[in-house]
């Protein structure tokens, strides 16, 4: 497993105190990042714009940072990498990117565990913008077992159709933890029959991979997903980066989302006609977050060596490919360093009676996270009872109000507890014992 202990000292929020454990909202930042920032603001300009050495360097330093970023998810180029400023946006930008190809009877089908950034979106394209164009276009929602937090893939199979333009799922659930079978859902997706645009008979597939990113080994050529979004910030990289992968061949197609700036090719501009840029830019109007985006690529280096434990920095701050073995070696540290930290915590939730768990009972089967009820407390109080004894927890419907409305919950909440590769199972223990006492008094 990663060594956690030694990874630790290196997080000045975990070397003041805190008991991290709303770790699904957004992670923690490292030294190493932190002092790096220091280092490129000495060196800093814009990217594109200029001649000078300082704005060639930045450019160097942003640019590889989508090799990296499409390296660490197995995608084939930086063509395949769009930035945005979170995982919402980029979801928005492929809705807004389609929109125009929606037909009159088409569909969209979702999931009740969706994160709100996932289904309203499409909610809102369906409902709201293609009406005033005179599309109807509907948004359907495949329900999930109550009890076991498992996608129904039956019902899943039932709503789609010759008229489903896309597919959308959350990789991992952000409420239940739940870790969805993306290929099983690519196979449904891909008998539709929908005929795309560029003649494949086939629903899109875009998966949400907020909480499914950070935390398993991901290979967008092994899934073959046509979009995949996810944000830095629950990677130890808060600094307002969300990234979207989409193929090749549908970002050729595909309108900009934002126009404008870095997305028009150099001199393309006249009264009659616009030119874009090449692939990525293409989808890059206007200054990027540039020391975010290199910050972010840095994190995934750094989380490899973290996740390695080689005992040196094999691949933070260098030009190194992330070779994929290494990538699924890393993520599979984590991802069984998690599964003991999920596994201690359910033994602690399990034996409090009054308190109900939701999402998988397998610890395997669901991401670090553990969100809960209990019939004698309000979640909000809970989540406030649990602030005064030292432990940061998350109160409400974390986006996923979908599912909290699925269980008719009332107030539509749950309180939650989330770890990352950073957490220890103290960390946890303190956490859930700190849940046992508010709960029993």
């Amino acid at each position: 497993m990663i060594n956690t202990q030694e990874i630790r000292k290196f997080f000045p929020a975990i070397m003041s105190g805190r008991v991290l454990s709303n770790n699904a909202a957004s992670t923690q930042a490292p030294v190493q990042l932190l002092e790096l920032l220091n280092k490129l603001m000495a060196e800093y300009d814009n990217v594109h714009r200029g001649q000078s050495k300082s704005s060639m360097l930045t450019t160097e330093r942003f640019e590889a940072s989508y090799d990296t970023i499409a390296q660490f998810i197995g995608a084939p180029s930086r063509k395949n990498i769009i930035l945005y400023k979170n995982a919402t946006e980029a979801i928005n930008s492929v809705m807004y990117s389609l929109m125009t190809e929606f037909k009159d009877g088409d569909n969209v089908v979702a999931t009740l565990m969706e994160h709100n950034s996932n289904y309203v979106p499409w909610y809102g394209l369906c409902n709201e913008i293609l009406p005033k164009f005179g599309i109807k276009a509907e948004c359907r929602l495949a329900k999930f077992d109550k009890e076991t937090g498992q996608l129904d893939l039956e019902h899943l199979k039932s709503l789609i159709d010759e008229r489903t333009k896309i597919v959308c799922v959350v990789g991992a659930s952000n409420f239940l933890g739940t870790k969805n079978p993306i290929k099983k859902i690519r196979k449904l997706a891909n008998a539709s029959g929908y005929v795309q645009p560029n003649g494949e008979k086939k629903s899109y597939l875009l998966i949400d991979g907020a909480q499914l990113v950070p935390n398993v080994f991901v290979d967008v050529k092994e899934l073959d997903v046509d979009f995949l979004a996810w944000s830095f910030h629950k990677m130890m990289a808060p600094f307002g980066v969300g990234a979207l992968y989409a193929k090749e061949d549908l970002l050729l197609g595909m309108r900009p989302f934002l126009y404008g700036g870095d997305m028009i090719a150099e001199g393309q501009v006249t009264p009659e006609k616009v030119g874009y840029n090449a692939l990525p830019w293409k989808f890059t109007a206007g200054t990027p977050n540039i020391l975010g985006t290199i910050l972010s690529a840095q994190a995934l280096r750094l989380l490899m060596d973290f996740s390695l434990d080689s005992g040196k920095y094999a691949y933070f701050l260098t030009d190194k490919k992330l070779e994929s073995q290494d990538v699924k070696k890393a993520m599979d540290s984590i991802e069984v360093h998690e599964k003991y930290l999920i596994g201690g915590a359910m033994d602690i939730m399990e034996s409090m009676p009054t308190a109900y768990v939701y999402g998988p009972k397998n610890p395997g089967e669901r991401t670090p996270l553990i969100s809960f009820n209990c019939s004698q407390n309000n979640p909000f109080k809970i989540a406030e009872r649990l602030n005064g004894l030292g432990i940061e927890s998350r109160a409400g419907c974390h986006c996923a109000t979908l599912a909290h409305h699925y269980y008719q919950l009332n107030p539509p909440a749950s309180c939650r507890l989330s770890f990352y590769a950073y957490n220890s199972i103290e960390d946890v223990e303190k956490a859930c014992s700190a849940v046992k006492k508010v709960l029993n008094n």
